[in-house]
């Protein structure tokens, strides 16, 4: 699905709500997958690698074969979108290993501040100062990852750091997604190519400066069973439905909305957390945390509801033209 075909028609809306939706699932379902094959398998380098080099492949010969308007490598374009590329892979490479040491529930919790520090970078990138409700509402969100995060008892240092990192690049990430869509009109399978694309360079020199490579097909071969075979092929799978669900949802939304998003699934993330892949203990602060975050986010979506209600419809109808 291009995202340009739509921008202009009556599909829009849907469209809007499509990305949001179908991304919110994709986004639950990775974290337990990925959870799922670290408990197993530690080498994360040579999954994301396998992920991107069968993305780029599937993408191009999609493109091949008529199935995709996506265009050809531009390499005026390729220079602009490296940036989003390797923030794309070091926000994957230290969520990962953040989730080595942190359970789902807290990884989840720091991963919502992402709402946050988007609001921040946009402000100082002169996207504009955001309404007081649309302000609030993060912030109330992020007090909620707070409460929740003072009732984890397992503390790890390391693994909170990681996750704390992957919140930065991740930020970045978003932000510059969002630029390179609207700037340059690419839809969002060009640009999930170009980041596969331009990510196998990165990826290829990580996994044989690291070591990681060859042991690591040494030990996927060794790992031959069927239930981690499921599990393997559904993280390349979900990996790639991820990420296009993540980069049409930022483009016919926005960055601040997509992590929003994020942050409405992690609810039923973290519910599902405390019970699957190593539960923790329930603790009243966890609970008081997620209403918080919960009462956060449904008052950011009002606050955005309004502003669209309330906005000048001729300022629409020229916005409109100037596309």
């Amino acid at each position: 699905m291009d995202s340009r075909v739509y921008s202009n028609t009556n599909m829009a809306p849907y469209l809007s709500l499509f990305a949001a939706l179908s991304y919110g699932v994709a986004s639950m379902a990775m974290v337990f997958i990925n959870k799922a094959v670290l408990m197993q398998y530690a080498y994360s380098m040579t999954l994301l690698t396998f992920q991107q080099g069968v993305t780029t492949l599937l993408i191009h010969c999609g493109r091949v074969m008529g199935y995709t308007k996506a265009k050809g490598i531009n390499f005026a374009t390729a220079k602009k979108l490296i940036l989003v590329s390797l923030f794309y892979n070091a926000n994957v490479a230290f969520a990962l290993a953040s989730l080595k040491g942190v359970n789902i529930p807290m990884y989840i919790a720091i991963k919502r501040l992402t709402p946050l520090a988007v609001l921040v970078a946009g402000f100082f990138s002169g996207k504009g100062r955001p309404s007081k409700q649309v302000t609030l509402s993060v912030i109330l969100t992020a007090a909620g990852v707070v409460v929740a995060a003072l009732g984890d008892f397992s503390f790890d240092l390391v693994g909170y750091s990681m996750a704390f990192t992957s919140v930065f690049f991740q930020t970045m990430y978003l932000v510059l997604v969002e630029k390179s869509g609207a700037e340059d009109g690419l839809s969002s399978i060009e640009i999930m190519f170009y980041n596969s694309f331009l990510s196998l360079p990165f990826l290829l020199f990580l996994i044989i400066a690291t070591g990681e490579f060859p042991n690591s097909l040494t030990v996927l071969f060794a790992k031959s069973t069927l239930s981690f075979s499921v599990i393997v092929i559904l993280s390349l799978v979900m990996g790639i439905v991820l990420n296009y669900t993540m980069f049409l949802c930022t483009i016919v939304n926005s960055a601040l909305t997509t992590t929003i998003v994020g942050v409405l699934k992690g609810v039923g993330s973290t519910t599902l957390g405390f019970f699957m892949l190593g539960g923790v203990e329930v603790h009243a602060l966890n609970v008081t945390g997620l209403a918080i975050n919960t009462a956060g986010g449904v008052w950011y979506s009002y606050a955005k509801y309004q502003q669209k209600q309330n906005k000048p419809k001729l300022i629409s109808d020229v916005e409109s033209h100037g596309r």
